[in-house]
């Protein structure tokens, strides 16, 4: 049986998702495959890792940091969001909070990690191969909100946030061989996304990246087919849908420390329900 496992991302709301992965630490759980979207890149490669509590410190922490997340980080460098400090500053092996790279490399499993060209609009799927010391590209690119900030280049192409094309990868996971995947969601299973603000955001991107800012349009169509399908693989015992009751009042970019914990809580209790599902 080969078992996936997608975590979704979602900003600051990924630290829900971090609660499930830490206890997957706790209990051995393992698995086959697993694909990232966003946050959610960062959030596997430090289970992959087998880095107990570090993306925590990220959200928690780091993550209240003027240079982590502000308006500042926009008027100098164009972007709310730093990537290189998170993804290099922070995490190089010389850094405050180093991703144990050699242990993601030995770790077995498939490792996913989903960015938007923002040229074509066709959903890249980087892999363990494209990740190297020191060499956390593929993150920022996954990572890349349109508007919050540019897109990030690699080898010259310009990437958005995965989430543009796959927001909710989990046909992918199951034509990558999966029998049974579990999906870390960060909403509600039974929110609806809607595109007004997406219709906001990709005006602003239109002229300069017609195709991204096409996707941006369709994202909410495709985040809710994708937690649809989900559903439907549930129905069948091939799929776990993991996702938190309510989001304890914290948005895509919030970071009030007490609700970030509580949802990371929520996390921690709702992962138990995944090692029944792989019996």
């Amino acid at each position: 049986m080969k078992t996936g496992i997608i975590d979704v991302g979602g900003g600051f709301r990924g630290i829900y998702a971090c609660g499930v992965l830490d206890v997957c630490l706790d209990r051995g759980i393992c698995f086959d495959l697993a694909i990232g979207v966003s946050a959610g890149s960062a959030n596997l490669a430090s289970f992959l890792a087998g880095q107990r509590g570090r993306n925590f410190v990220f959200y928690t922490e780091y993550g209240t940091r003027k240079r982590y997340a502000s308006v500042w980080n926009f008027l100098r460098k164009r972007s709310y969001v730093d990537l290189n400090y998170v993804y290099s500053t922070l995490s190089n092996h010389d850094g405050e909070n180093p991703l144990n790279y050699a242990a993601l490399r030995d770790n077995p499993a498939e490792f996913l990690v989903v960015a938007t060209n923002a040229e074509t609009g066709e959903a890249m799927y980087f892999e363990k191969r494209d990740i190297g010391p020191d060499a956390y590209d593929v993150f920022k690119a996954s990572s890349s909100i349109p508007v919050v900030g540019p897109p990030y280049f690699i080898g010259g192409t310009p990437y958005f946030d995965g989430a543009l094309s796959d927001p909710v990868p989990v046909e992918k996971a199951f034509a990558c061989g999966c029998d049974r995947v579990v999906v870390l969601l960060t909403k509600p299973e039974n929110v609806i996304r809607t595109s007004e603000q997406d219709e906001k955001l990709a005006a602003r991107i239109r002229k300069k990246y017609p195709r991204a800012a096409e996707n941006l349009c369709e994202r909410a169509t495709r985040y809710n087919a994708g937690v649809a399908l989900a559903q439907d693989y549930a129905k069948q015992g091939k799929a776990l849908i993991v996702a938190p009751d309510d989001t304890c009042n914290v948005r895509t970019l919030s970071r009030h420390p007490a609700d970030l914990k509580r949802l990371y809580q929520k996390g921690q209790t709702d992962a138990e329900k995944i090692r029944a599902f792989l019996g």
